[in-house]
């Protein structure tokens, strides 16, 4: 494997000083203000870039990256969208389709800075055949990035319009768990350094299982140390279902089928209450905290600060494409910084807040050694050049791509101490070609789904 002299940085996340980096065996090996460079070093000139940990993305739907800017749901809350987007087309989608479209979303994620990806995959149903599933897998692969793999599902139709109306079958309770099983033995490394994990993930915890079977999800994820994931309180629906359905407030059914826990992170939790945020600081169950699909669907605004100040780590998320079409990692940072500055006034987020939220925070969740720039830790490194015009006039060296935003240029990024991208190029990519395979499938797509 190369080893690394990243040599001269501007700046360097979570240190005073300038420091040199050396990157060995896949791990940060030395950090300090000068190091002297050895014979099978090569030298990464950083003298025009500043240095973060690679981004921790907690909640992605790669497979909406061809389903971007439908019109039928550019104005539509979060039910409506549902059955316009996601499930109008998701049955259509082949395992050829899903490479193209998970190549294009990790394209994405690691030209904003991610290094670590977590997917939140429910494409299944009872006839889905294994090989979707893979696609995503291999395109990870391909890419070189870190996958975390949420597998979601229903084993009920539920509640939720898109569901009920796109004649979908869900899987039985039993198929799930074969299926999970064999991924679960196929790709699951536990390492600190993994590559692959499992996560399991109902695609909803209100709206497309039952109590027991999301205990009985709970049980088998606990024999095998596997996380869990969901959807929770992204919109009031989730309240009133869970109370009209099960007597119960919807954090209270989350409690009830076994589904709190420092094994748990929920996406959104936008209508989160005092009690629900008392109930999730107390069972230590975390959050993606997704601001921009959270706008994009008038969902809200999540009460991250109030759930911080209860002592609950922050996580953050891109969502699907579909619904956050600017895809980029490096943005959500910077309008989560922004957006809670509305409601709490200037000094309620700081980038270094909100760059833990999307590094150490995301790393600390998934049990992964990254997130930090510290020996030992994994060499995912991302340094951002600053050699624009747009650059020049910030006083904030190390502050300057969160508080600049997109669009952004990456001289380097390492992942496990492998460089994955070069001067802005995603290396192994090509991005013509990248571009007339998501310009076919998005045609292959729109013959194959129905009308809306």
């Amino acid at each position: 494997m190369p080893q690394y002299l990243i040599h001269q940085a501007k700046a360097v996340a979570g240190y005073a000083l300038p420091q040199d980096i050396r990157i060995k065996d896949g791990v940060i090996a030395a950090i300090a203000p000068t190091l002297n460079r050895e014979p099978d070093d090569e030298l990464i000139d950083a003298l025009r870039c500043v240095v973060y940990p690679g981004f921790v993305n907690t909640h992605h739907h790669l497979a909406q990256s061809i389903l971007k800017g439908i019109p039928a749901g550019l104005n539509q809350g979060l039910g409506e969208w549902l059955a316009s987007v996601p499930y109008r087309f998701w049955p259509q989608i082949t395992p050829d389709l899903m490479y193209v479209a998970a190549k294009l979303g990790l394209y994405e994620q690691l030209r904003s800075g991610v290094t670590t990806c977590a997917d939140h995959h429910y494409l299944y149903h009872a006839t889905t055949s294994p090989e979707l599933e893979d696609a995503v897998w291999r395109a990870a692969e391909d890419l070189g990035i870190r996958l975390v793999l949420c597998r979601g599902g229903a084993t009920v139709q539920g509640s939720h319009k898109g569901m009920k109306d796109s004649g979908i079958v869900p899987e039985s309770l039993d198929l799930s768990l074969d299926r999970l099983d064999a991924s679960y033995k196929r790709y699951h490394d536990a390492g600190p350094f993994s590559m692959r994990r499992l996560v399991v993930a109902p695609t909803s915890l209100v709206h497309t299982s039952s109590a027991e079977d999301l205990r009985s999800y709970a049980q088998w994820a606990r024999e095998r140390k596997l996380l869990r994931h969901s959807h929770l309180l992204e919109v009031s629906f989730d309240e009133q279902m869970a109370q009209q359905n099960f007597g119960m407030s919807a954090i209270d059914y989350a409690a009830h089928c076994d589904w709190l826990g420092d094994d748990v992170w929920f996406a959104h939790l936008v209508q989160a209450d005092a009690h629900a945020i008392e109930l999730l600081a107390q069972t230590k169950t975390r959050i993606a905290h997704c601001p921009t699909s959270n706008c994009r669907l008038g969902s809200g605004i999540a009460p991250v600060l109030a759930m911080e100040k209860a002592g609950i780590p922050i996580t953050l998320g891109v969502d699907g494409s579909a619904s956050s079409e600017n895809a980029s990692m490096l943005q959500e940072l910077n309008l989560a910084w922004l957006l809670h500055r509305t409601q709490g006034g200037p000094a309620a987020t700081n980038v270094a807040q909100v760059l833990k939220w999307g590094t150490q925070n995301g790393a600390e969740l998934l049990g992964l050694k990254t997130g930090q720039i510290a020996e030992g830790y994994a060499a995912d490194l991302v340094l951002y050049s600053l050699d624009a015009p747009r650059f020049s006039g910030v006083h904030s060296l190390l502050e300057a791509p969160i508080l600049c935003g997109e669009p952004a240029l990456i001289q380097h990024s390492f992942i496990n101490g492998k460089r994955v991208v070069e001067n802005g190029q995603v290396l192994g990519v090509d991005e013509t070609e990248l571009i007339r395979d998501v310009k076919a499938a998005v045609l292959e797509l729109l013959v194959r789904a129905p009308s809306n």
